[in-house]
């Protein structure tokens, strides 16, 4: 019942924000995205029921807005207006439904290839060896760090399988179409929840986290980030521990996590930009931010997985507690900017992408279509050359 809860919290307290920028809010004073979620009328029962507890999400989700769920039950997922430059909208031309076998084969390869993987490889690193009394006692530190980035790289398929299995489903039933790419290829990951090159190539603790149960990072922005007044990004964390559960291990990960998130956008605002000049310097801090990068990850999620604190404790005392003593220096020692509205440069800088990233992510029932209606007029004109079937 745990997950199931999970995704109803969370589709619930979306569309109650939703219901609420949409009939009680100023049009000026919503966000591009909120403005294009927010629902306009208030749901019936039975479309409230049908959202929150349809079968291809309350298991594992993932989540969805409600202004895409009842696009999608509608029939008109697949021919959605986009607008222009000027805001007018331009409806698109009415084709057959596009079919999603060949997203969904793709990903049900995906889910075999991360539950043959978890069922093998992680089992041979265990998570919980890192506190084991004999390997913190013998093992050198370059050992320590290697392990525990390949132990937390063998814990992740099984995320990627029930992630991907759970978007699979949704294609399936055909909901999860967000229009056509620059080549007239149906893209099925309107509610994608992970990018598994992203995430495995990360360069930045932002980077990881944007592509890491995507739907989930958004619903935290939407109902938190973007509301909060005061430290949003200290209350989107405490948020996310409060809404996974009740075990200690939670806590301490989310926790270390705003040091982490802090300290992170800290170094890459005050460093980024000395390693720019050249492709080897790009290359040199690319190769150092990833490998820097992976270790925080896997250094802030180990109590997720442990769970329990003595483990959890001991883990970070093996370490010496180091990245969370780096993290309190960097911000510390690093200059931090204040903004005349009171806002650190980094956070502003934070509210910038999170923005732009919402906008791509979320506004794909209009944006997601830009290269559809090139390929409606070649469709037009390939059907104008074909005698009708009816005649």
């Amino acid at each position: 019942m745990h997950n199931p809860m999970m995704i109803i919290t969370q589709k619930i307290t979306s569309l109650a924000y939703e219901i609420h920028d949409g009939m009680f809010r100023k049009e000026e004073e919503l966000t591009p995205s909120q403005r294009y979620l927010a629902v306009r009328r208030m749901p019936s029962l039975l479309e409230y029921l049908s959202y929150t507890c349809n079968f291809m999400g309350i298991l594992a989700g993932p989540l969805c807005s409600y202004k895409d769920y009842i696009t999608f039950i509608e029939g008109r997922s697949h021919h959605v207006a986009q607008s222009d430059k000027n805001g007018k909208e331009q409806p698109h031309c009415a084709e057959a439904e596009p079919s999603p076998n060949v997203a969904v084969t793709q990903k049900l390869l995906v889910c075999g290839l991360s539950l043959l993987v978890h069922l093998t490889v992680s089992s041979f690193f265990p998570v919980e060896h890192n506190v084991d009394e004999d390997f913190q006692a013998s093992a050198s530190w370059p050992t320590k760090v290697v392990y525990l980035y390949v132990s937390l790289l063998a814990a992740r398929p099984k995320y990627y399988f029930a992630w991907t299995l759970a978007d699979a489903i949704n294609n399936a039933a055909g909901f999860g179409f967000r229009g056509y790419d620059e080549n007239g290829e149906a893209r099925w990951d309107l509610i994608s929840n992970l990018r598994i090159q992203q995430i495995e190539m990360s360069t930045s603790f932002k980077m990881f986290l944007d592509n890491w149960n995507i739907q989930t990072a958004l619903w935290l922005k939407r109902v938190c980030y973007e509301r909060a007044t005061l430290s949003p990004t200290i209350q989107t964390f405490v948020l996310s521990a409060i809404w996974h559960g009740v075990y200690p291990g939670y806590y301490l990960t989310f926790l270390t996590g705003v040091l982490m998130t802090l300290a992170a956008r800290a170094m890459r605002s005050n460093f980024r930009h000395h390693f720019t000049g050249t492709p080897q310097l790009k290359l040199l801090y690319d190769v150092a931010t990833w490998a820097a990068t992976q270790v925080a990850v896997s250094y802030t999620v180990v109590p997720f997985v442990l769970l329990s604190v003595k483990p959890s404790l001991a883990f970070y005392s093996s370490w010496y507690y180091c990245l969370h003593i780096a993290g309190i220096l960097v911000l510390l020692l690093l200059p931090v900017k204040k903004t005349p509205r009171g806002k650190t440069t980094h956070e502003n800088v934070q509210l910038s992408r999170s923005k732009k990233f919402d906008e791509t992510e979320n506004s794909s029932g209009r944006n997601s279509f830009s290269a559809t209606d090139s390929v409606c007029s070649q469709n037009r004109e390939a059907a104008s050359r074909r005698p009708s079937l009816h005649q």
